[in-house]
């Protein structure tokens, strides 16, 4: 296939997927065209085989306006390189030790595409320790070079973390930064692939010894993954030893997670731990206000107010709100009004005051259609643990209680409630079919 059309194809592809998705199971990639075929080229099988049942939708959607018409997507694994004949040596004496391949390091120069800075996070009371914390980092005012940032779904830690390594990449320096950012999950595909692969001494190489910031999201993924949190604690020491920076995130504060190796809980909290609450009203409103401006739309003082009045606990929520609002606005060729704004928010969940765990339970018997003794049962039916898990995750969005209080009325133990609220954390950020039910459900939860 033509350099140019492959790589607009993976322009394409980069703007669409998530940069993780995008980094581990796409870049590897090459490919060849014949006639209205376009088959791709996976380094191994494993990668073949993920491509081919996750993505091949996507590449067909991308490749079409590249090419002009909707290809058949093929993928088959890249044949391997056959050795160029070497002439005859003689054969070494046997005591000669072998000789072992040096792994040449790879360093990635901050090619990450950072979609926030700290110029667009709106600070309040409730996120100044947080972006404090991380300014502080990038000018070398934290004592451990680390940071641990805390909170919810939608409150700013993915804002943060992106702000820190947009800041870092573009601070003049001696030499480049070589900036890791991914998701935890991300960091265990890559592990599985170098093993498979035979190649874990590259990807040590890579993330302990080429790396000089890390920037790992959603480290809570690591729970009771013993090999997993092995590779990580080395990683963390390695990169801890030559005096790198690190941050975390995740939903939770270390104290919470559970099933997880003692050192590596120490090595979350040798540094900054920085919690980010849910915004004030007035938080709410400036962030409207600074997301209409960097949009170059007027938005009237009412309708700001409106907007942060009825959307209090999720800031990606507040935002989604108000870009359907002034889409809405263009496609009608009107002006973003309050009765524009009432009519939006009809598909948001408004709520003038937090849901208690007693109207969660309800409002999930009714959307799964259980009982409440179906909800409190022992039962490991799918349906039962998902409209479970579900309550779990919109206790801990909705209500100040703890972990061990959402278990115990709910009859589970912490650790079950921190494990059901992880998968349906990630089924959302993966934007499955699923996922999308599930967001769909949540937003659907009107006190």
């Amino acid at each position: 296939m033509a350099t140019d059309p492959w790589a607009k194809l993976l322009a394409n592809l980069e703007k669409s997927l998530n940069p993780g998705i995008f980094a581990v199971w796409i870049r590897p990639l090459g490919a060849e065209i014949q006639g209205r075929r376009l088959t791709l080229l996976a380094p191994n099988e494993f990668v073949a085989a993920w491509v081919r049942d996750r993505l091949l939708d996507a590449v067909r959607e991308a490749a079409t306006p590249v090419l002009g018409f909707a290809p058949e997507v093929q993928v088959q694994v890249r044949p391997a390189p056959q050795p160029a004949p070497q002439p005859a040596a003689r054969p070494e004496p046997r005591e000669t030790p072998l000789a072992l391949p040096i792994v040449q390091a790879p360093r990635p120069q901050c090619a990450q595409k950072w979609r926030f800075s700290f110029e667009d996070f709106v600070v309040g009371p409730s996120n100044e320790h947080a972006a404090a914390a991380s300014k502080g980092l990038c000018r070398d005012h934290l004592p451990e070079g680390q940071l641990f940032l805390s909170s919810g779904p939608g409150l700013g830690k993915t804002h943060l973390l992106h702000a820190i390594g947009r800041t870092l990449c573009e601070t003049p320096a001696r030499r480049p930064l070589s900036v890791a950012c991914l998701t935890a999950e991300e960091f265990a595909t890559r592990l599985i692939l170098a093993i498979r692969a035979r190649e874990v001494a590259r990807f040590k190489a890579e993330f302990r010894d080429a790396v000089d910031v890390l920037l790992l999201e959603d480290v809570h993924f690591f729970q009771g993954k013993e090999k997993m949190q092995d590779e990580l604690l080395c990683t963390l020491k390695a990169l801890q030893a030559r005096g790198c920076k690190i941050v975390f995130t995740s939903s939770f504060l270390p104290k919470d997670l559970a099933n997880l190796d003692s050192q590596l809980v120490s090595s979350f909290c040798s540094g900054v731990l920085a919690a980010i609450g849910p915004p004030e009203f007035e938080t709410r409103k400036r962030i409207v206000e600074r997301k209409a401006r960097g949009m170059r739309v007027a938005v009237p003082d009412a309708v700001s107010t409106l907007l942060a009045e009825r959307i209090p606990s999720d800031i990606r929520q507040l935002e989604s709100c108000l870009n359907n609002l002034v889409l809405k606005a263009r496609l009608l060729n009107q002006q973003v009004s309050l009765d524009l704004a009432w009519q939006v928010l009809e598909n948001y969940a408004a709520a003038k005051a937090a849901p208690g765990l007693e109207q969660i339970i309800d409002f999930i018997c009714r959307r799964f259609d259980l009982s409440k003794a179906e909800l409190f049962s022992k039962s490991r039916r799918q349906d039962v643990v998902l409209a479970r898990n579900t309550a779990f995750f919109l206790a801990r969005k909705h209500t100040g209680l703890s972990l061990a209080a959402i278990g115990e009325r709910l009859g589970r133990k912490h650790s079950t409630v921190l494990k059901g609220i992880t998968n349906v954390e990630r089924e959302i950020s993966r934007q499955s079919p699923l996922g999308r039910q599930l967001e769909r459900t949540v937003n659907l939860l009107i006190p």
